[in-house]
């Protein structure tokens, strides 16, 4: 008898832990409409999570979260106005997009936008117009009106569309899933390739039709996060398979593979499956019109206005790569006067040279440089070295004409190291070889592919006080960069770790720049650890500092408060008054942006 009640017990518990899922049609249909769609959610921290809640609100830090793993339905493009005008580029986008409709036979849904009517009536603190106030139907390629970026053109996309993945009863689609990485490449426009692929339906064949998923990391045992299956998996279509689970809700396209099974994970390199039907539609540019187009944030842009470079100016990009803003300040500037780009990556200051290259623009001086020490240290022996060095080049007797570019690329080269004053020795002339060598650069130019000298110089660091405008824009946690389907990584010792960099970066920023001059300071994250408490640090520890107006003003006002730690270290923000000084943009905001911060100082006498 007892053990009747018990069996009768135990099914009870387990059909209501486990309730038994109906086989009718509809339910079935619920259930592979739920599975087989995009609809993600974005795991925090915990710690994290709380603070963003307190700084936001639920409800606001809950809108954040679902626009963060979206991405934005239009791409935003900056004109090298140097090189062309908004009108012909524009013309020629037009004509570029109507062939991939035509080659493709159907539309790719760039005319088709879903950006909500409030984008179109976005005010600029009042009534002003940003975006013309048209039907999106008839023109998907459009001009911006923001005052001063009429060079800026967004080309709308569309999404999210609804995909049939063909999915029938007991025969679910063959499919491949990719990392996390690779998917949030795909959502903004990207194809899958062979790197990304994770795993693999069996018996898949070159130019079958296939779904596509995501694995996102998941909690490991060893406490960190991770993908807990090996590259090249079967999948088997069944809840046996890896992180199936887990996969529900994050399907982002159907495509034909342009490989086999075997082929993907024997390849290394080359695209594995093209997308047919995608979850978000975004036309790519890729090697399109270099040279007079350039892909960039709309925040990134407005960076660059706020910092108000002018013609003739010393302007300093202390973490330049990979070279955008340097190259929008550059034509800001009219490409007269010099912009000092640097960065501590090697193969990055290399990037920044190419796209400057591609650019046309020769103001741009590369160097790589850890920001921690961009301010120079020099002793009495250097300044005799960096003496004798400018003492030769003005010795050498060649025409003028060549005098600038050899000072640029030899005296950095041979003087600028102390291997190479030693190869020098008692010299005081540079080989003929030498001058031929530089004389082919400079007569060939630079290009895309042969970049001006051919390598990336180091720098010592800069004198302090010279430079008229400073750009900071600081490596941050980047949790403001969207599609974004995973932030777990991030915990509130790595939050305050970024912010304890940043404000060294700062330090160093206020020591280069000249009285009178101007820092910007910029990030890519919503973390106001990392905005609004830098912003607290720089006024109450340089008294000569003050927030400077900022045009044009896009973004929404920053965050006033604070935060009181466990440990009791509290966080400050902005105090009132300061909070529409600075521009914060929300990626849930009808902008449809990515999370973006900007503030600008103006530096007064340092002897206060």
């Amino acid at each position: 008898m007892k053990e009747g009640v018990f069996l009768k017990t135990l099914c009870r518990t387990l059909l209501t832990r486990h309730p038994r899922k109906s086989n009718s049609p509809l339910h079935l249909q619920m259930d592979r409409l739920e599975r087989y769609c995009y609809n993600p959610t974005l795991r925090w921290n915990p710690q994290v999570e709380e603070y963003f809640v307190k700084a936001y609100g639920a409800d606001y830090f809950h809108r954040i979260s679902i626009a963060l793993t979206r991405p934005s339905c239009y791409s935003c493009i900056r004109v090298n106005t140097l090189q062309s005008t908004t009108g012909d580029v524009i013309e020629k986008l037009l004509a570029i997009l109507e062939e991939r409709r035509q080659q493709n036979g159907s539309s790719d849904g760039t005319n088709v936008c879903h950006i909500s009517d409030d984008l179109a009536k976005a005010t600029l603190g009042s009534s002003e117009t940003i975006l013309p106030n048209k039907s999106v139907q008839d023109c998907f390629i459009e001009k911006c009106q923001i005052p001063s970026l009429d060079y800026v053109v967004f080309v709308k996309g569309s999404g999210p569309h609804t995909i049939d993945y063909g999915h029938i009863a007991n025969k679910p689609p063959k499919e491949v899933v990719v990392s996390r990485k690779c998917a949030e490449a795909v959502l903004r426009g990207a194809q899958v390739y062979v790197p990304g692929v994770l795993a693999c339906s069996a018996h898949v064949e070159k130019g079958e039709v296939v779904a596509v998923s995501v694995a996102v990391e998941q909690p490991s045992s060893t406490g960190g996060w991770g993908v807990g299956f090996t590259r090249g998996t079967i999948l088997q279509g069944s809840q046996t398979d890896p992180y199936y689970f887990e996969r529900k809700g994050l399907y982002i396209g159907q495509g034909t593979t342009v490989m086999s099974r075997a082929g993907i994970f024997r390849a290394s390199e080359g695209v594995a499956v093209d997308l047919v039907h995608r979850i978000y539609k975004l036309p790519s540019f890729r090697d399109i019109l270099e040279g007079e187009i350039f892909l960039q944030n709309l925040p990134s842009i407005i960076t660059a206005h706020a910092l108000d470079p002018q013609e003739g100016e010393r302007i300093l990009d202390m973490c330049a790569a990979p070279g955008g803003k340097t190259t929008a300040i550059a034509i800001l500037m009219k490409d007269k006067g010099e912009v000092i780009a640097v960065d501590r990556s090697h193969n990055k200051v290399f990037e920044i040279q190419k796209l400057a290259a591609e650019l046309g623009l020769k103001c741009i001086t590369t160097y790589k440089l850890d920001a921690l020490k961009s301010v120079q240290q020099m002793s009495e022996s250097d300044r005799k070295d960096t003496l004798q060095c400018g003492e030769k080049i003005e010795s050498i007797g060649i025409s003028d004409s060549l005098t600038a570019g050899i000072e640029k690329i030899t005296c950095t080269a041979i003087c600028g190291t102390q291997g190479g004053l030693e190869q020098m020795g008692n010299e005081s002339h540079i080989s003929k070889a030498e001058l031929r060598k530089n004389n082919r650069k400079l007569r060939n130019g630079p290009g895309r592919n042969n970049c001006l000298g051919g390598r990336v110089e180091k720098s010592k660091g800069f004198p302090p006080n010279s430079f008229d405008r400073v750009l900071l824009d600081a490596p941050c946690s980047a949790l403001g960069l969207r599609p974004r389907l995973f932030a777990g990584e991030e915990t509130m010792e790595s939050l305050r770790t970024h912010a304890k960099y940043q404000r060294r970066m700062f330090d160093q920023a206020v020591q280069l720049v000249r009285p009178g001059g101007v820092i910007v300071y910029s990030t890519c994250t919503i973390n106001p650890g990392e905005n609004e408490a830098l912003v607290r640090y720089a006024l109450d520890t340089y008294k000569f500092l003050s927030l400077a107006s900022q045009f044009p003003r896009v973004g929404g006002p920053g965050l006033v408060g604070g935060y009181q730690f466990s440990d009791e270290y509290k966080e400050e923000w902005l105090r009132h008054g300061e909070e529409d000084l600075v521009q914060r943009f929300d990626p849930s905001s009808p902008l449809d942006t990515i999370g973006f911060f900007i503030a600008k100082f103006s530096v007064g006498s340092k002897d206060v």
